[in-house]
């Protein structure tokens, strides 16, 4: 069993001991990620596009794609912000169709609207 972490380079990484992906065998996990790059939107929907391309660099850079994605799993501080997101995650998972589920729970920042965790089988997706 082969096992890499992915790293984005955050310090936050090293600070509190995890890895934006991790990659074993064929399956590869990203950890829960936020849209923060520097600066933030306060719109939960630009957030949800950050994050979405966030997710999808560390799984190219895992070997895999968001066509392989097979579960995602949602937080927001408000559940009400979730409808405003459903474009955004049509345009990443319309085709993808993983396994979901969204959970209300506080982030680590107020800023954050958004949190997305995935894992995806390299191979399985759509071609």
């Amino acid at each position: 069993m082969s096992r890499v972490n992915i790293s984005s380079g955050s310090a936050f990484e090293a600070q509190i001991g995890y890895s934006r992906a991790v990659v074993v065998d064929d399956w590869v996990l990203v950890s829960g990620t936020t849209g923060r790059t520097g600066e933030i939107s306060p719109r939960v929907e630009e957030q949800a596009e950050q994050v979405l391309l966030n997710i999808s660099r560390a799984l190219e850079e895992a070997g895999s794609s968001m066509a392989d994605v097979v579960r995602v799993q949602y937080i927001l501080p408000d559940r009400d912000d979730f409808p405003k997101t459903w474009p955004v995650l049509q345009k990443w998972f319309g085709d993808v169709r993983p396994a979901a589920m969204m959970i209300q729970s506080a982030l680590m920042k107020e800023e954050m609207k958004i949190e997305i965790e995935v894992t995806a089988k390299k191979g399985c997706g759509k071609k």
